[in-house]
C-alpha cells in the first residue's frame, strides 16, 4: 500500500473491487453459469436491478474507504498511530506473526459492530440496505450504505492505533479480506463436503454460513472464524444441515 493521495487510494481499492468481485462473477455468473448452476446454495439468480443496486452503493463505498487512509497515514493522525515505513523497525517474526493478530481483530470487531448494526433501532440506517441483497453475489462485498461503510472502515484506524503496522501488513491484510469476503457473498460453498464439521474447518466461516445470514436476517454475524458466533449462541440451528445438504446434493446429482 504505497498509494499516497485519495486519487491514488481511490484507484487502488476501486481495481482491487472490480478485479476480485468482476472475476469472481464473469465466472461464476456468466461463464459457468449453466454448468455449475445447481451448485449454487440458493437456486435462484439474483436480478439486474440487484447487481446494479450493489455496483452503485460499492462505488460509493469505495470513495469512503479510500479517504480512510488519507486521513489516517497522511494527516497529522499519523503520529498518533503505531504505523512504521521500514519492515526492520520491527523483527522479521513479528511481521509475520501480527497478520493473524489483525485478523482475529477485525473478526471480533466485524461480529460485535455487525451484531449491533442489527439492533432494531440502528438497522435501518445502517444495514438495512446491504441486506436487500437476500441472495448475494460477489457485487455485494461493498454495498453498503455510507454509515455502514464508515462502521466497515474503522478497523483499518482500530488496528493502526492498537498494534505497529507496515504499508505491506495494510496491503496483505486488505487483500485477503476482500477476498474472502467476495467468496463469503459468491454463492456457491468452495470448501469441501465435512469442512463444517471437522476439528478446524467447525471454527471457519464459510460461504453457506454467511448466505443464510443474508436469506434470513438473523444468526451467523461472523467474519473469518465462528467462535463468536459459537460462544453467544447467534450460529443458526440448521446452519451444519445446510451446509450438509448443499454439499450432499452436489454430490447425488454428480
Amino acid at each position: 500500500m504505497h498509494a499516497k493521495t485519495w486519487p491514488e487510494f481511490l484507484m487502488l481499492i476501486g481495481l482491487r473491487y472490480f478485479v476480485i468481485a468482476g472475476l469472481a462473477f464473469l465466472i461464476c455468473y456468466v461463464l459457468l453459469k449453466r454448468r455449475i448452476s445447481f451448485r449454487k446454495i440458493q437456486a435462484k439468480f439474483p436480478m439486474r436491478g440487484d447487481y446494479q443496486r450493489e455496483i452503485l452503493y460499492s462505488v460509493c463505498t469505495i470513495f469512503i474507504f479510500s479517504l480512510v487512509p488519507v486521513i489516517m497515514l497522511h494527516t497529522p493522525i499519523r503520529g498518533y498511530t503505531q504505523y512504521y515505513a521500514h519492515i526492520s523497525d520491527h523483527s522479521l517474526l513479528y511481521f509475520w506473526l501480527a497478520f493473524p493478530v489483525m485478523f482475529v481483530i477485525h473478526d471480533a470487531y466485524f461480529y460485535f459492530t455487525h451484531r449491533l448494526m442489527h439492533h432494531p433501532k440502528l438497522f435501518k440506517a445502517f444495514h438495512r440496505l446491504h441486506h436487500r441483497s437476500t441472495n448475494p453475489s460477489p457485487w455485494t462485498a461493498f454495498a453498503f450504505s455510507p454509515a455502514e461503510a464508515v462502521v466497515e472502515a474503522g478497523i483499518f484506524a482500530l488496528l493502526l492505533f492498537v498494534m505497529p503496522l507496515n504499508s505491506w501488513h495494510l496491503f496483505g491484510f486488505f487483500l485477503f479480506q476482500m477476498l474472502y469476503n467476495v467468496y463469503g457473498h459468491l454463492g456457491w460453498e468452495l470448501y469441501p463436503r465435512g469442512f463444517n464439521r471437522h476439528w478446524l474447518g467447525r471454527w471457519i466461516n464459510t460461504s453457506v454460513n454467511h448466505n443464510q445470514h443474508h436469506k434470513y436476517f438473523n444468526g451467523n454475524y461472523s467474519l473469518y472464524f465462528l467462535w463468536w458466533d459459537r460462544l453467544f449462541g447467534t450460529l443458526r440451528d440448521d446452519y451444519d444441515q445446510t451446509f450438509d445438504e448443499v454439499k450432499q446434493r452436489l454430490r447425488e446429482i454428480r
